[in-house]
């Protein structure tokens, strides 16, 4: 068309390669170093016996949400697993999850300061957040196996890219959102930037965060099943091994699974995300 074509392909191909060629040292340190984590932690998880774990797992999540009715649960959940003979595969999966939304909202959350405090950085953020939230997921397995080749690190930096967007955008927005009643009786008060940010906007705007954090934990548990496409251990790679045996029912006890810890996930941040409001809601009526 108009005679011109553009070859966005090969641009971003050479910069890979360039990437790869010139940076290669650093990467191969890097995923060392993610691998022999990943497979310590889930190394630790898979000496304790089964029980024990999953009594570990419900004294947490009864301390973070402090309901009785959601760590029962959490207890029958978390039984079944084992029971269908998938717990081994179900730490996996924790494990890598628990990763990539580490490493995610380690970029993330200052990330959507930053464009909380700029109106800069928002502008050249919103457009390369729209595209990392249209990309396909698939998409984003292409440049991780380059980067790292093929196993668990490669589907932690796919999870952790994947996940990051609705973290950052709600951090921004928890910020943004912060009244200008607040923000002016702080300034008032004489309170500095740094003070302002740290002591009146980020407590006001930790509801906000942990809605992203939630957000954050489904969307790495979803890439965290894709990523069995290019050798993530797991739930996913059962589900994967399943569909080229057309075996529904094995699918079946793999899903359910995987089921069961979004559930549980979603769950213990949801109940933070509302004990965080209430107390969010407390302080800005104090402030106001």
């Amino acid at each position: 068309m108009f005679g011109l074509e553009l070859d966005i392909a090969g641009v971003v191909n050479a910069f890979v390669d360039f990437i790869v060629r010139h940076f290669g040292g650093f990467l191969r340190a890097i995923s060392r170093v993610i691998e022999n984590g990943f497979d310590s932690l889930v190394d630790g998880l898979s000496w304790l016996p089964e029980i024990v774990v999953i009594l570990l797992l419900v004294g947490l999540i009864w301390w973070v949400s402090r309901s009785v009715k959601l760590s029962i649960l959490s207890f029958i959940g978390l039984c079944l697993i084992p029971l269908m003979g998938f717990w081994s595969y179900a730490l996996d999966t924790l494990v890598l999850v628990i990763f990539a939304t580490a490493v995610s909202l380690l970029f993330a959350v200052p990330l959507g300061i930053m464009m909380g405090i700029s109106e800069r950085a928002a502008t050249v953020m919103k457009p390369v957040l729209d595209l990392m939230q249209t990309m396909p997921a698939f998409v984003y397995l292409i440049p991780a196996v380059m980067l790292f080749g093929v196993g668990k690190v490669p589907a932690v930096f796919a999870t952790m890219i994947f996940a990051m967007p609705p973290p950052i955008r709600l951090t921004y927005l928890g910020i943004r959102e912060v009244s200008g009643e607040v923000k002016e009786a702080a300034i008032s008060y004489g309170a500095t930037r740094k003070q302002l940010l740290f002591d009146v906007q980020l407590p006001l705007a930790v509801p906000t965060i942990m809605a992203g954090i939630n957000q954050c934990i489904m969307l790495a548990l979803s890439m965290a099943v894709i990523a069995s496409m290019i050798g993530a251990a797991g739930l996913g790679g059962e589900v994967l091994r399943s569909i080229s045996r057309l075996d529904v029912g094995y699918g079946f006890e793999a899903g359910i699974s995987i089921v069961f810890l979004a559930i549980i996930l979603d769950r213990v941040t949801s109940a933070i995300h509302k004990r965080t409001q209430l107390q969010g809601d407390k302080r800005e009526e104090a402030t106001a």
